[in-house]
């Protein structure tokens, strides 16, 4: 099967490779095409792809190009992973919210919203390009927003399924806390992509999360960034995203003296390409596991494998809501554990949602409906609608403010601003 990764050039890519050649049984490829504009990240992230396939004995061939259609031509499937505007654009997702007394993270809040605003259009460009020139192949997407992306390509008609490494990383987290295989783990993961519970921990069908959070809140506290009471007290684990909303103006003072993690990525980038160019190298950097996106190319593979072969197996992952939680609109896009197999994407049943968590997984999931409709439509009235309908701005003066800055600030990616 050919497999295009669009975002090609992303640092990310190797630590995908890795995954591919490891677990070659699960994911027969015969190609890998990467595609990004940027020649020369593309050029250094090829040449590393390669060889560390080679290395593995991996009989997949690498290709490269600069334009989505050559590069997604008969694919049987389709990953973007990319980044509008680069780490310049996500520091300014980072820093300027910040300026307003907002959080500032590229997926969640102003920041998000502006990031929303930059990909939805060439992610929709993208997907039609695919249904062209490779009509039938499902697209995996990592882009952030990831439920926002998700929801505008279902929109659209396209065969597409969101993917994020927190639930694969709690995952995993939780296996080597309590001595048991990965494999062991189910998850009772409910929400929202970065938005999410684990309400329930099973080990081979067995509930383990009140004994896990009795003998492990501290460490499980400190990885989510909440204070170890509230663990205890509600007895479900947060994602580590929680904390914007539970400990918003902490976060904002923390912030505010310290470098955005844009800088930091941009730096650790930089590094990372350096390796990349060294024609010696064939291995997965170590670096790379700081980079971001742990278990990435795990959760990757197994989607693929499950929609190539059909496998019936159930992963986390973002789709439609239909009546799973039936307090959402059923085209809402929701993450949760979900039935994998050829036809796509079919969501377990869930438990009622407790009111803490279903007023804010409401908020926010109306909140990205409108920041869809910004992000389409166009508008500076619709980007201010999208801000004062979120939990982490949700005030008039401060959203008006907010959209005029937001909208500045991205002119150069807005075909519509003015």
């Amino acid at each position: 099967m050919k497999l295009a990764v669009v975002g090609g050039g992303s640092t990310y890519t190797p630590e995908l490779i890795d995954g591919f050649a490891r677990l070659r049984d699960e994911l027969p490829l015969s190609e890998v095409a990467l595609v990004d504009p940027d020649a020369g990240r593309l050029s250094l992230v090829a040449g590393m792809s390669r060889r560390m396939l080679a290395r593995a004995g991996h009989p997949a061939v690498v290709t490269e190009h600069a334009a989505v259609g050559p590069g997604v031509d008969g694919a049987g499937a389709v990953l973007l992973q990319l980044r509008v505007g680069g780490q310049a654009a996500r520091n300014v997702d980072e820093t300027l919210p910040l300026e307003c007394g907002c959080v500032g993270q590229e997926t969640t809040g102003a920041g998000g919203l502006a990031k929303a605003l930059r990909t939805v259009p060439v992610v929709l460009e993208i997907a039609e390009e695919v249904r062209r020139r490779a009509p039938g192949a499902w697209i995996v997407d990592f882009t952030n927003p990831v439920g926002i992306v998700t929801r505008a390509l279902l929109d659209a008609g396209h065969r597409a399924i969101g993917l994020c490494n927190v639930a694969i990383g709690m995952q995993r987290r939780f296996a080597g806390l309590l001595g048991v295989p990965w494999q062991s783990i189910g998850l009772g993961h409910v929400g929202l992509n970065h938005l999410t519970w684990e309400r329930s921990v099973t080990v081979d069908g067995r509930e383990v999360l009140p004994s896990l959070i009795e003998e492990h809140a501290a460490s499980i506290a400190a990885e989510v960034g909440l204070p170890e009471w509230i663990l205890r007290d509600l007895g479900v684990v947060p994602s580590y995203y929680l904390r914007y909303f539970y400990e918003h103006d902490n976060v904002v003072a923390e912030q505010r003296v310290k470098p955005s993690r844009a800088a930091e990525v941009a730096a650790m980038e930089q590094t990372l390409l350096d390796i990349y160019a060294d024609p010696s190298s064939d291995t997965k950097p170590e670096l790379l596991g700081k980079r971001g996106g742990a278990y990435y190319s795990e959760a990757a593979v197994a989607l693929l494998a499950s929609l190539v072969g059909d496998r019936g197996d159930v992963q986390v992952v973002n789709t439609r809501n239909g009546d799973t939680l039936p307090f959402l609109p059923s085209e809402a896009v929701i993450e949760v554990p979900a039935v994998i197999g050829a036809s796509g994407a079919t969501p377990l049943p869930v438990g009622p949602v407790e009111p803490l968590y279903r007023g804010l997984i409401a908020s926010v999931s109306a909140y990205e409906e409108l920041a869809l409709t910004a992000a389409i439509d166009g508008g500076e009235r619709r980007v201010r609608d999208a801000l004062l309908a979120h939990p982490l701005v949700g005030q008039s003066d401060l959203a008006t403010g907010l959209a005029s800055r937001l909208v500045a600030a991205n002119r150069t990616h807005l075909p519509w601003a003015p």
